[in-house]
């Protein structure tokens, strides 16, 4: 019986997208349709792999003459009938339809379907099982990258940033580490023991070792590692940016990867968040206005606790740890306990939200100071503000969780002086595929965010420089 194909028209995408998939082609039957420039591409790649290749084609590029020459692939045919192609897809581990001709690649594609065959159609993911990503090699390690064939020109201008970025010495390191597995598995039979050793080894000396070549450098390492010189539990406050993720720290992104536990805040995105090491156990500790996920005091007992047992514990809150952040009070709890920690800054919600919406926070016209206050109420419903400091003219004053007393806010600077027309901002879901921004004054802006219903986050900009708002073409 035939399986359905897992596409649903020759012209349309599979649903879901690509699985990404290795394997294994050394020693097994390819069948290479097309013998032009198309096909040169893709043997050079399916040789590089160790493939069997079967070629049919009634022209041979000469660089596919030459191989057929010296025994590298097999010239099985020429005209691509239904007939030939029967009699040689059965035993294929793969199929490349790789001819001028897109009707010619659509009905071997068609077939290799009804052989349940896994087929590329060179250039046409509709009618595709499979297609072939972006590759960058470096020894036994393969980075792809792939469209789902809807850019093959972006996924080429991806892997050459990768290949800039991805050392040289990755091959000689991974070599190293399939070679010691042996070792570590034998003196350390559970996964999470072997695991942390790794990452401690890549963390350290001695991956820069291996990827030299300086074996005997990075075995001594491994067997410090080995002998129980591992690195305690520690907890990492890294600042996530004020939401979009391409914002985030290289840094931070690092410790992303690497930590046991994750203990994050209600302003960190689901992108972000899908930045995680996967194995890693999420935890929920946000706060939202009157709503209190954990208490502080909750919270740095937490963080104590998992780094105690020995767990890498990235703290990860939205902005910058140490404005508005509490990074302060997690800082000293963590010192009390004599547990180590290291501090990543992000991009402010400030920075982050002035930028995006085009306003300059500083201006040598207009602001020479820019100062930050929190317009969050205590609990009376007052709020203790520097209202002085913020009348000054000279400034720009940047407010955080202030919407649910913008009135308070506008009738308190109002009382110090300011004019009716001071100018004012409120950006909301800063950096963010939906963000909005709002510009009045303060006898106009808290009606404007009462009717654009207007929710947290928001950040709200007070000041001349609002005046200076720059929108990109």
């Amino acid at each position: 019986m035939k399986t359905q194909a897992p596409h649903s028209s020759p012209d349309s995408p599979p649903e879901g997208g690509w699985f990404p998939i290795a394997i294994r082609l050394s020693g097994t039957r390819v069948l290479l349709v097309g013998g032009g420039d198309i096909a040169v591409n893709k043997g050079r790649l399916l040789l590089d792999h160790g493939a069997r290749i079967d070629v049919l084609a009634e022209k041979l590029h000469p660089v596919v003459q030459d191989w057929v020459d010296h025994g590298r692939v097999r010239h099985v045919g020429g005209r691509a009938d239904e007939g030939m192609l029967r009699s040689l897809l059965p035993g294929c581990r793969l199929v490349y339809a790789a001819t001028d001709s897109r009707d010619t690649n659509r009905q071997v594609a068609a077939l290799a379907d009804e052989l349940n065959i896994p087929v590329c159609a060179v250039d046409d993911p509709g009618p595709s099982s499979f297609i072939t990503p972006a590759q960058v090699r470096r020894g036994m390690v393969r980075v792809a990258v792939s469209t789902g064939g809807a850019a093959p020109v972006l996924a080429r201008r991806l892997r050459e940033q990768i290949e800039i970025l991805l050392p040289e010495g990755t091959g000689r390191l991974a070599a190293y580490m399939q070679s010691r597995r042996p070792l570590v598995s034998g003196r350390y039979p559970q996964v999470q023991d072997r695991k942390r050793i790794w990452e401690d080894f890549l963390d350290g000396s001695g991956a820069e070792a291996a990827r030299s070549g300086d074996e005997s450098r990075a075995d001594a390492r491994l067997e410090a590692l080995l002998a129980g010189d591992r690195k305690p539990g520690e907890v990492w406050l890294v600042g996530a940016g004020p939401g979009d993720p391409d914002l985030l720290t290289l840094k931070a992104l690092h410790l992303m990867q690497n930590a046991d536990s994750v203990l994050y805040d209600n302003l960190v995105s689901p992108a972000l968040l899908d930045m995680v090491r996967r194995d890693a156990e999420l935890v929920f500790v946000g706060k939202q206005r009157d709503r209190h996920a954990l208490p502080q005091d909750e919270i740095n007992r937490e963080m104590v606790r998992r780094a105690q047992a020995g767990e890498r514990v990235l703290r990860l809150k939205g902005g910058d740890p140490f404005i508005f952040g509490r990074g302060g009070e997690e800082i000293e709890a963590l010192v009390e306990a004599g547990v180590a920690f290291r501090l990543v800054p992000g991009i402010s919600a400030a920075n982050g939200c002035a930028a995006y919406s085009g306003i300059p926070l500083t201006h040598r016209d207009c602001a020479q100071a820019c100062l930050f206050v929190t317009g969050h109420a205590k609990a009376d419903g007052v709020l203790d503000l520097p209202w002085d400091d913020m009348a000054d003219r000279r400034q720009t004053v940047v407010i955080y969780m202030g919407i649910s007393t913008l009135p308070q806010l506008a009738a308190g600077l109002l009382g110090k002086g300011l004019p009716s027309d001071w100018p004012v901002a409120i950006v909301e879901r800063g950096t963010q595929p939906r963000q909005r921004v709002f510009t009045g004054t303060l006898t106009s802006i808290a009606q404007q965010a009462a009717e654009a219903q207007v929710k947290s986050p928001a950040l709200v900009i007070v000041g001349q420089v609002v005046r200076h708002r720059v929108i990109s073409p």
